[in-house]
């Protein structure tokens, strides 16, 4: 009987075992274990004298402010994990304009940021385009 009992708990504990590495491996496949380039660009003409301020943040980490002159660009790495909340979220402003967005957000954009993993945005007077190989871009959001 303790035969019996004894290779009952061997399967009990290897079946165990495989199922948390499958959730494991599972998780892995959902958010990815590589690193996300996210860019936000200021791709305004002739603002010079208004700068496209921008702040970053999550419930994990502040990035902070940054005054952006035309052209210029503000950027950082994503790690997405099953314990972080996994976005980032922006506010710009513009003169007397804001407008919030999530700049990264993992179950949007693991599959369109593509293969290089480039999740580059370009905010302009009309509103903000994304791309993932800053040739081709797409307009997402007005102000």
């Amino acid at each position: 009987m303790k035969f019996v009992v004894s290779v009952y708990l061997i399967l009990c504990f290897a079946t165990s075992i495989f199922i948390v590495m499958a959730i494991v491996q599972r998780t892995q496949h959902i958010f990815g274990s590589d690193e996300y380039y996210v860019r936000v660009m200021n791709g305004f003409t002739n603002n010079s004298s208004v700068p496209l301020v921008i702040w970053c943040s999550s419930e994990e980490v502040d990035l902070g402010g940054r005054a952006l002159q035309e052209h210029d660009e503000f950027s950082w790495i994503m790690r997405p994990n099953f314990w972080s909340s996994n976005y980032m979220k922006c506010t710009m402003k513009w003169d007397k304009t804001r407008k919030s967005f999530d700049a990264f957000k993992v179950s949007r954009d693991t599959e369109r940021c593509g293969p290089h993993r480039l999740c580059s945005w370009r905010v302009t007077q009309d509103g903000f385009y994304f791309s993932n190989d800053e040739v081709n871009w797409r307009k997402d959001f007005i102000w």
